[in-house]
């Protein structure tokens, strides 16, 4: 006969935690906008462990993925352990994992590694901090894995910028079709005393507070390159629908991944105009995907904006890539070596005069958000970008900003800069 007993652990939620694990009880797909100091990771393990205890498919699965494995280990793993250890868990901090006797489980995992969760079915997910995290993990790993299973997924975060946490929270607002949409500001919940909201915006500054605290998307990002000019294009109306037209110049720029990611856009130079009519990102393939998109789009015959590491010859084939693109008919050309740095002013140089496509819509999102490194030992930025899910699309446009600043139309005529412009 089989017997059960009460096992209370130390997790009380509070109300905007209720709201959460009532949301995922009704709905698959559940996006929490939530302020600092709310809990949200917290009531994110807990939902996880009542959803793992009360799954009735057999050996559940359930996971909860940071942006980093790093951030999984420090921030998620004692909490995990904390409320699972006394409901008879066997913690494995290996491999960041809860499992029950009865091949129940759950996971930590860090979106810097996506490959890792290629092949896993999930009953139900965390996806934390997802303003931080390639929006490409929940349509290409994560919606895959849930399908048969018909698993839920909750994305959890606070914002940064309008990136793609800002078009989730979009899509999640009507509240159709399975979503849900959870907003909490400080200012309304409570949690946080008013005196300390008072003194951390005093010592944030107003942007910074309303981030955190209010949770407003239109803030810029902290240390942004490009986040102040790109605001700006979208105030003036510079991204809407551009045609490609048949008859201008044409280019291509690449930034190639070796078992990375490789990114191409495409502009047209129309009078003292740039229109970027198109943009491609993807990982894991060949140089023939990418030359068959090229020729199924019909721009194929467009320059070819290539960086210099290009030219080295492969171990396997004793080719350069360079040469395989070129045996392949495109028109190519490898654009100068310059620094990071260099390549940052040129893309600041040649940004007021661009329109972008609003298909490209998440690539501008991506260059809105490309920033640099910050140091929070020492509350400073680093003079290098971050190196994330920004920083192909970054670097294919730094390349296209390079090829078109070496060309000898007066394109390469220096420009006056607005230091407003610099985030």
């Amino acid at each position: 006969m089989t017997t059960t007993k009460k096992v209370y652990t130390s997790y009380e939620p509070r109300e905007p935690q209720r709201q959460i694990h009532k949301a995922v009880r009704e709905n698959r797909f559940v996006v929490v906008v939530a302020h600092r100091r709310m809990g949200k990771t917290v009531g994110a393990i807990n939902q996880l462990i009542h959803s793992a205890l009360n799954c009735k498919l057999k050996n559940p699965r359930f996971a909860l993925i940071s942006p980093t494995y790093s951030q999984s280990k420090r921030v998620s793993w004692d909490m995990l352990t904390e409320y699972t250890r006394p409901l008879g868990a066997v913690n494995n901090i290996a491999e960041l994992r809860s499992d029950f006797l009865d091949g129940r489980r759950i996971s930590l995992y860090g979106a810097d590694n996506i490959d890792a969760l290629r092949g896993i079915y999930l009953d139900g997910v965390v996806i934390d901090e997802y303003a931080q995290i390639n929006p490409s993990l929940f349509s290409e790993i994560i919606r895959p894995a849930i399908a048969d299973r018909k698993g839920w997924v909750m994305f959890i975060g606070t914002p940064k910028g309008k990136n793609h946490f800002a078009t989730l929270r979009d899509k999640a607002k009507p509240g159709k079709d399975g979503w849900k949409l959870l907003e909490f500001k400080a200012s309304e919940t409570g949690l946080v005393d008013q005196d300390e909201l008072d003194a951390a915006k005093k010592e944030m500054g107003e942007d910074k507070y309303s981030q955190e605290f209010e949770v407003n998307f239109h803030t810029p990002v902290e240390g942004a390159y490009y986040g102040t000019l790109i605001n700006d294009l979208e105030f003036k109306g510079q991204i809407c629908d551009v045609l490609k037209d048949d008859i201008a110049k044409t280019f291509c720029s690449w930034d190639l991944g070796m078992g990375d990611s490789t990114a191409i856009f495409v502009a047209q130079i129309i009078g003292q105009e740039i229109h970027i009519i198109d943009y491609m990102e993807n990982h894991g393939q060949g140089l023939d995907y990418y030359i068959n998109w090229l020729r199924d789009k019909r721009y194929d015959t467009a320059e070819m904006l290539l960086p210099h590491d290009i030219q080295v010859r492969e171990l396997g084939t004793g080719k350069s890539r360079l040469e395989v693109l070129q045996e392949s008919g495109l028109n190519c050309r490898v654009v100068a070596k310059l620094g990071i740095d260099d390549g940052i002013q040129a893309v600041r140089r040649i940004l007021p005069r661009c329109w972008f496509d609003t298909k490209v819509k998440d690539a501008v999102d991506l260059l809105r958000n490309y920033r640099r490194a910050y140091d929070e030992k020492r509350d400073v930025f680093f003079d290098k970008p971050v190196h994330d899910f920004t920083s192909h699309c970054a670097d294919s446009f730094r390349y296209l900003a390079i090829g078109l600043d070496e060309r000898d139309d007066g394109w390469s005529k220096p420009l006056e800069i607005n230091k407003q412009w610099i985030v």
